[in-house]
């Protein structure tokens, strides 16, 4: 393994923004290719105690990958978590996305005992979808032309994992 992961620190701004607009990874994220350093700043500055993020580090100290884990305030479904994930192309499809999701995924488990852990994804973001579903990840349904990308409207699909209390996560 040629990366880390650990939470996230307000110096890896630059590294998140410069990931979020890099071709190939904004265009599977609700991110824009003119998202500013300053934003990420923002983002990471407003991280509240329900809020958990990681990023994946290289060791040349690149970012080359990103998970949040935002768990619900309402105390009616404080059992619930919603998790957003990108990598960087060049890491894709080397085990970095699955390092990032189970990380977040222990936290939900063992830590804050979440029951319910759910995300949304782009119709044709097959390999995302992939990752999420060897998770245990379930499709629950389907925005028809919720999101925009490349000039048009796509679906955007509702997946969740249900974890009864005491369950453990699926290995692989």
């Amino acid at each position: 393994m040629d990366y880390i992961i650990r939470p996230s620190e307000p110096g890896d701004a630059p590294g998140l923004a410069a990931l979020r607009r890099m071709p190939g990874v904004f265009e599977t994220t609700l991110g824009l290719p003119s998202s500013r350093t300053a934003d990420s700043e923002t983002y990471l500055d407003s991280l509240g105690d329900e809020d958990h993020h990681f990023v994946a580090q290289a060791a040349d100290g690149t970012i080359i990958g990103a998970v949040g884990l935002m768990v619900r305030a309402n105390p009616r479904t404080r059992h619930v978590g919603s998790v957003g994930i990108f990598v960087h192309t060049d890491w894709q499809n080397k085990g970095v996305g699955t390092a990032l999701l189970k990380t977040v995924l222990d936290l939900a488990d063992n830590w804050l005992m979440l029951v319910r852990v759910e995300l949304e994804v782009f119709a044709d973001n097959d390999r995302a979808r992939h990752l999420y579903e060897k998770l245990g990840f379930e499709l629950e349904g389907r925005r028809r032309m919720a999101v925009v990308k490349d000039g048009a409207y796509i679906d955007e699909l509702m997946l969740s994992r249900i974890r009864p209390t005491g369950a453990h996560i699926q290995e692989e």
